[in-house]
């Protein structure tokens, strides 16, 4: 009889564990947690956990419980890839992130070798979708479209004017600059000064010092809010009050905290803002409702879950090889962002890029609005 009960007991001891293991799919989400991109990593990871709550309020997906894990790259490759190694040592096959196009990249390769499809809200570089990886996808848009919407802009409105071509060195930044002076110098439009900063320095009265020599009336930065920002300051502190025109990199109110009211009149590229689309205000809501405003790539971020939920639903496996078929199978996905749909190469198919300016609004916030 006691051989009886235990034997039951083992059996039973068995089946819930493998309920258990059943019960879970593990998925990740990583960007710079800390740092000074923090708020970009914050970002990401709210944008992915709230889509995650919902749809184990609803019941999971294909029966089993979502459970996040998260990841710190604080905008270092290396982080990055030594998070990717221990994402993969914990089983997780479906990673939103990074960031920055420059963890990205090699990120993404470790991923592709161990089984684990990845999309991207934010890394914006031509080669995170030009190298025939099998698992990578982005749902925000990409830095030759970025910068042929400057290129087009300057030439159709400072085609007189001086400008100068500023970036930080990175892959993101650097990359968004050189695709903005190739498409403007095709157009007849040369630079009066290329430079190149370092990101973390406080001090840029040098790079400002040849701003001011050049005789720039344009400043295009390719680069991010904080090192953006403090440039901003420094050169209006210097008496150089040339406009400045940035990317996707500096959507973020810490930009103007930074910058202070020098950033009034600067330009931004990035794609139509998705707080402003009906299809996202309950969405929006609950952000705010949870003291969180889902600017820049948050929304982002949640697509890229509402995205991979319903490719799991339609293939109705968590097989990540069919899951990536499923996403370049040319089906549109329902999203917070609008409809979204992919073409051979991981990049959407539907995205676009507008500008807009930085303005001080009657209350006294500055803000972004459509140029």
């Amino acid at each position: 009889m006691r051989k009886s009960w235990l034997s039951g007991a083992v059996i039973a001891a068995g089946l819930a564990m493998s309920g258990s293991a059943l019960a879970d799919y593990k998925l990740g989400v990583i960007g710079p947690m800390t740092g000074p991109n923090a708020v970009g990593g914050a970002q990401l990871k709210n944008g992915v956990e709230l889509a995650v709550e919902e749809i184990n309020a609803a019941g999971g997906l294909l029966k089993q419980k979502l459970v996040l894990s998260t990841g710190d790259d604080a905008s270092d490759p290396k982080q990055g890839v030594s998070v990717a190694n221990k994402f993969v040592g914990e089983g997780i096959k479906f990673v939103v992130g990074h960031y920055n196009s420059g963890v990205t990249i090699p990120t993404s390769e470790i991923f592709a070798e161990n089984g684990i499809l990845q999309i991207t809200p934010a890394a914006t570089n031509p080669k995170v979708t030009e190298r025939g990886l099998w698992n990578i996808f982005r749902t925000c848009g990409r830095d030759d479209q970025q910068g042929k919407l400057w290129a087009d802009y300057a030439l159709a409105n400072f085609k007189a004017k001086k400008i100068a071509v500023v970036h930080d060195k990175t892959t993101y930044g650097q990359g968004l600059a050189d695709a903005a002076r190739g498409f403007m110098n095709k157009g007849g439009l040369k630079e009066v000064l290329y430079e190149g900063v370092n990101t973390g320095e406080k001090d840029y009265s040098a790079l400002v010092s040849k701003i001011k020599a050049s005789g720039a009336e344009v400043v295009m930065w390719g680069g991010l809010h904080t090192e953006g920002g403090l440039i901003i300051r420094q050169m209006r502190e210097q008496g150089v009050n040339a406009v400045v025109m940035g990317g996707d990199g500096i959507n973020t109110s810490e930009f103007a905290t930074i910058g202070g009211e020098g950033v009034v009149g600067t330009l931004m590229s990035f794609g139509p803002d998705p707080r402003d689309n009906p299809v996202a205000k309950d969405v929006v809501a609950k952000f705010r409702a949870k003291k969180f405003e889902p600017e820049a790539y948050t929304l982002y971020s949640y697509a890229a879950v509402q995205i991979f939920k319903q490719a799991v639903e339609k293939a109705g496996t968590f097989d990540s090889k069919k899951l990536a078929e499923t996403l370049r199978s040319g089906m549109v996905f329902k999203t917070v962002l609008g409809d979204v749909s992919y073409d051979a190469k991981g990049d959407r198919k539907d995205v676009d890029f507008v500008m807009y300016k930085w303005v001080k609004k009657p209350d006294g916030k500055i803000d972004f609005v459509r140029n």
